[in-house]
């Protein structure tokens, strides 16, 4: 390994591994600022856990014709963010910390919002626009990190590429009902209207 300049000697290595044996898998190795880090995935924490909540409020919420699709891919959503929340506290107990999981607080560690939303396209409209802030903050989590803490940001760039699919579902439920659902064609109301005015033209 002498040869190797970039690496460190395996005598130094073992050396530091019998150091501070109480940070578990924090080692000498590692350059990211520890209290920053595990507040930032706190604040992930909560961000899924809102998204949970959330879309599994949509996903009992949701009526109407075809709801039960949308109200599916919600609960699908649902699961995986629960996921993430999972194996980001898994992490910060990796890095010597306790996941913060109480209510209290929530919402204002939390980057996305509580909105419940009236309507399906309402609900659909929420989701999108959560999904769009946590990819910019985790994108944000990921350039921080660089090469500081490759574990920490190799699980954020994971879960990042999934919070894209669910936005990429949501923009695509979007487009699909808020569409008119007789477009292109003429509406059975204005046919109706037309009827009725022929009618109305052809009565002396």
């Amino acid at each position: 390994m002498a040869d190797s300049g970039f690496l460190t000697d395996v005598k130094t290595l073992r050396e530091r591994a019998r150091q501070h044996l109480e940070r578990g898998a924090v080692t000498e190795g590692y350059l990211a600022n520890r209290e920053v880090v595990l507040k930032l995935l706190n604040e992930a924490i909560a961000t899924e856990i809102v998204c949970v909540l959330r879309y599994r409020r949509h996903y009992f919420m949701a009526s109407g014709i075809n709801a039960q699709a949308v109200a599916d891919e919600f609960l699908q959503h649902a699961n995986e963010e629960q996921g993430h929340a999972d194996q980001i506290a898994a992490r910060i107990v990796q890095l010597g910390g306790a996941p913060n999981l109480s209510p209290d607080g929530m919402l204002s560690r939390s980057h996305s919002e509580y909105v419940e939303g009236e309507s399906l396209t309402d609900m659909i409209r929420e989701n999108l626009v959560a999904e769009r802030i946590a990819i910019d903050s985790y994108r944000e989590m990921i350039q921080y990190l660089g090469n500081d803490d490759p574990t920490s940001r190799g699980m954020l760039e994971e879960i990042l590429a999934v919070e894209e699919e669910h936005a990429e579902d949501m923009a695509t439920l979007l487009d699909r009902h808020e569409q008119p659902r007789y477009a292109g064609s003429v509406s059975l109301q204005q046919t109706a209207e037309e009827s009725f005015t022929k009618q109305k033209e052809k009565t002396p």
